[in-house]
């Protein structure tokens, strides 16, 4: 994927949405107008970005970005797009924590309008590591750092997720978190591979989870869910807007440790194997674990499993991915199913129980 061409993710006009949208906006404050409409060139392949300026006299916030639950007929990444609970974390983790999150503005889950369900929230500057090609890649601002200068974004970054965790109130419920968060998982893969060839890799980890369930949960808390750096708005190294809470949940903390862990380790794997040295010792699974302990006290455990469990998820985003990429003509499905998983290797390895080793 950061390799090749980036597939389709959308059927919607653009000038069409800015026209939509600029009726839209009028009607909840008159005499406003909508400037300076653009797709940012990291827009992401479910939920679409579109920011904007807002001219009037006296606008909530000038500068503007909308997210729109993703075009069904793109072949979308999810089953649901809820903007609205989307729209409620962001809000609320505003309220109780200290993280740097977007205020949002204005929330519309009549579909009618831009044809889906969105909401508005304020444009946040700065920069974002890449992901095509990503940031593991020499020629960008994150691997041109110095060590000091990565040394203090990892440890900010970090710093984002123990707050989080720690300052935001979760309602106690009935029965395990994360057997919930695994079949919702399950339920996942069954919807992508529906009509579909199954991938037998895909299932081996499921059940390789089953086997190494951890003894001792945990209680649950609030997930940012999709806990990486190529969501996060830095300014300098210092992080200034945390986004994309489309797969936040009620979890245990290392449902999110596992996938900063192993998303990094995926950019990294993946520059490896295209013969550069990438950033071996940035955002190692050791000081991720020993940073997050020194900030709330709770020593992750069982991340051999949650690696593997971040993972297998993200083997089924990629999964479907490549289906939607048959869909449009831009790839074919081969003999092994398995193959169209991008990091197969590495989550074999951790089915195994001989990646970390």
């Amino acid at each position: 994927m950061a390799t090749a061409p980036r597939p389709r993710t959308t059927t919607r006009d653009p000038e069409e949405l800015a026209r939509r949208l600029t009726a839209w906006l009028e009607a909840r404050l008159p005499g406003a107008k909508v400037g300076g409409i653009r797709v940012p060139e990291s827009n992401g392949m479910s939920s679409e970005t579109l920011l904007f300026d807002i001219e009037h006299p006296e606008p909530p916030v000038r500068a503007c970005a909308l997210r729109l639950a993703a075009d069904p007929d793109a072949y979308t990444i999810f089953p649901v797009y809820d903007m609205a609970l989307q729209y409620r974390t962001m809000r609320d983790v505003a309220e109780h924590t200290d993280l740097p999150v977007p205020r949002v503005l204005w929330l519309e889950e009549d579909p009618g309008a831009l044809g889906a369900p969105f909401f508005v929230m304020e444009r946040v500057e700065g920069r974002v590591p890449p992901d095509v090609m990503p940031y593991t890649y020499e020629g960008n601002w994150v691997h041109a750092a110095s060590d000091a200068e990565r040394a203090h974004l990892e440890a900010a970054t970090i710093s984002l997720l123990a707050r989080l965790h720690d300052q935001h109130p979760v309602q106690a419920a009935e029965g395990s978190a994360l057997s919930r968060h695994v079949d919702a998982q399950r339920a996942y893969y069954a919807w992508v591979v529906n009509g579909l060839p199954r991938s037998p890799l895909i299932e081996s980890g499921f059940d390789r989870l089953d086997a190494r369930w951890p003894a001792d949960e945990g209680e649950p808390v609030q997930n940012w869910g999709d806990a990486r750096i190529g969501n996060i708005i830095y300014d300098g190294f210092e992080p200034a807007a945390v986004l994309d809470w489309e797969m936040a949940a009620h979890a245990p903390r290392e449902v999110d440790l596992g996938w900063t862990v192993y998303l990094h380790r995926f950019f990294q794997d993946l520059t490896v194997s295209f013969g550069q040295p990438g950033l071996p010792d940035f955002l190692s699974r050791e000081a991720i674990e020993r940073r997050y302990a020194e900030l709330t006290g709770h020593t992750p455990r069982d991340m051999d499993f949650y690696t593997l469990y971040a993972a297998l998820r993200h083997a089924i985003v990629m999964l479907r991915v490549a289906y939607r990429q048959v869909h449009f003509g831009e790839a074919r499905i081969p003999d092994d199913p398995d193959s169209l998983i991008l990091h197969h290797g590495t989550l074999a390895a951790m089915v195994q129980g001989s990646y970390w080793t």
